[in-house]
């Protein structure tokens, strides 16, 4: 078994000194056996010092850390039986990539014959074979990074951690390298905890992602739970491009019926009695409205949630956003990129009412999924 337990966590740096910071906060998280995992956030939120702490680079200052069953607290790095690969590569500039990928099985003594084969194994997984008799000084930073991973991969660990491993690559060559590992993390079935502050990265290559934010875990779930089911303004603000839309929002009644009406934005969302519940039981009477872009679409019914004149449309090539100005607010909305449509035209815009969410203003969590 290699799963990975944190039970209430701190990470607390200049422990009893004045300028000591909380860096990771009672965090408590399960990572399964094979599972790939990331824990996503804004720097400084966090993330690298858990990744630290499971390496054993950092010392844990409360709580307990488990690989498998066993306690890790005390161990060393060299008797955890992880790998790490980390933002910066580095690699040996003397060596060439067949001798960088394979130095760790020199090290223990292993069969040249047998580190031969692993390391053409690991190569030819990675599509980096025509790089083996190359040095690190003849490659770009994106291939010294797969370099980095491959050294890491070759030793077969229980617990492979990766720090911003694929920062270095430019956007296609990291599309491409983000695949050919999470190819060879799935083939073996290793237990995998990578930190990044890409959405993209995460949402791409996990099975679950961890969202940080100043310390603390903020939402643990698949990539689409944090997408359709945020658990409050923060993830539903970091996760998700375009930006969410946020509406401020207050809570009136038209024709006997509840409605959520926009502060800045000339936007009306009737909500159902089972959500009117839920709305008196926060005891509000303002909220805060959360669209993603994505589910807005263009009507000309009555049924409309905001009104807005066009601002700009941008062409991004297999979709574009289109810009609304809503009385004081902005709106953003994903359309399609062959929409024929003029700057200052007056739309409407509507979306799926299970993809509106309401969120308390104060503490920012989420009351309601949908207003239906």
């Amino acid at each position: 078994m290699t799963n990975v337990t944190l039970e209430r966590v701190w990470k607390i740096y200049n422990r009893g000194q004045k300028n000591s910071v909380v860096a990771v906060r009672d965090v408590s998280l399960e990572i399964q056996d094979g599972e790939f995992i990331t824990v996503l956030g804004p720097s400084g939120c966090g993330k690298t010092s858990i990744l630290r702490m499971i390496a054993g680079l950092e010392e844990i200052s409360k709580g307990v850390i488990r690989i498998g069953n066993e306690i890790i607290n005390n161990m060393s790095s060299s008797q955890r039986n992880i790998a790490m690969a980390f933002e910066s590569y580095a690699l040996y500039p003397h060596m060439n990539v067949r001798n960088n990928i394979g130095f760790c099985l020199r090290a223990k003594n292993c069969d040249q014959a047998e580190i031969d084969q692993r390391v053409n194994e690991i190569a030819e997984a990675l599509h980096i074979t025509d790089l083996l008799d190359k040095y690190p000084s003849e490659l770009p930073g994106g291939q010294q990074q797969l370099i980095s991973v491959a050294r890491a991969m070759i030793r077969e660990p229980n617990v492979f951690l990766l720090d911003e491993p694929f920062s270095h690559s430019d956007a296609s060559r990291r599309v491409l390298i983000r695949t050919e590992v999470k190819r060879l993390v799935n083939r073996k079935k290793t237990t995998t905890i990578l930190v990044t502050h890409d959405q993209h990265e995460a949402i791409a290559m996990s099975d679950r992602v961890v969202v940080m934010n100043f310390a603390e875990i903020q939402q643990v779930g698949t990539p689409m739970e944090l997408i359709h089911k945020p658990s409050n303004m923060f993830v539903a603000g970091f996760v998700g491009e375009p930006a969410i839309n946020f509406i401020n929002c207050e809570l009136k009644t038209e024709d006997d019926k509840p409605v959520l009406v926009g502060k800045e934005a000339d936007a009306r969302f009737p909500v159902s009695t089972e959500v009117m519940e839920r709305l008196e039981m926060s005891r509000l009477s303002e909220f805060v409205i959360g669209i993603r872009p994505q589910e807005l679409r263009l009507v000309s019914d009555d049924e409309v949630f905001i009104n807005g004149q066009v601002d700009f449309f941008e062409l991004l090539g297999e979709n574009a956003n289109l810009l609304v100005n809503s009385g004081e607010a902005q709106i953003t909305a994903v359309i399609d990129p062959f929409t024929q449509i003029e700057n200052n035209t007056t739309v409407g815009l509507v979306a799926n009412h299970q993809e509106v969410f309401i969120f308390d203003p104060k503490t920012e969590a989420i009351i309601s999924y949908g207003i239906q």
